[in-house]
């Protein structure tokens, strides 16, 4: 098998559905040999600005880093009790309602051409980012939508992501990854199984 591109990996997937899922998914492949899409300040400004909470690239420190990473890993730890129906550590829930009592990015209507548009404003762009990413995981895990979140189940995946479908039956975190290579894992089996 080949790997995929090393820029392919460190592209941000946003196919959770809210911003919390997404940043969880800034770790991927948990479950294998884990991918680190947040190595450095630089991409966590990166990541900032392609979630959408920042028109412009924010710069990001070491300490912005270490306090992203810490919620990252108190979110996820939370929503896997939360799925798996195990109690949750307070101090994961301490640190993310830590977070989330930080003035947050505020949203300001902009004008662009004769259109409004939505900009977010703040003094520090990444300390609000992680309150705004905070406080969505805050009224994910404590609202009706919990149920919908599901783990992509791709052994080799770790994404959480909101089903969004209909009958609630959606399977993988995206049919373009996950679902695409799991109907080929499937066409090849049956191929190799037929009688020749």
């Amino acid at each position: 098998m080949t790997r995929p591109p090393a820029a392919s990996l460190m592209a941000f997937p946003f196919i959770g559905g809210r911003p919390c899922l997404d940043f969880v998914a800034t770790l991927g492949k948990r479950h294998a040999v884990p991918v680190e899409r947040l190595p450095n300040p630089a991409a966590l400004g990166r990541w900032i600005h392609e979630a959408g909470l920042s028109p412009d690239v924010p710069q990001a420190t070491i300490e912005h880093l270490t306090d992203a990473l810490g919620l990252r890993e108190a979110i996820y730890q939370l929503l896997r009790a939360a799925i798996a129906g195990r109690p949750v550590d307070p101090a994961d829930v301490a640190l993310t309602n830590a977070v989330a009592a930080n003035p947050d990015l505020a949203p300001q209507l902009s004008v662009s051409g004769d259109l409004p548009s939505i900009s977010r404003q703040s003094a520090d762009v990444t300390p609000a980012a992680l309150a705004t990413v905070a406080r969505d995981a805050v009224l994910l895990l404590g609202g009706p939508l919990l149920e919908r979140v599901k783990e992509c189940e791709n052994p080799d995946c770790s994404l959480l992501f909101l089903d969004d479908s209909q009958a609630r039956r959606r399977r993988w975190c995206s049919m373009d990854r996950c679902g695409n290579l799991a109907k080929i894992a499937g066409y090849r089996s049956r191929t190799r199984a037929r009688p020749e």
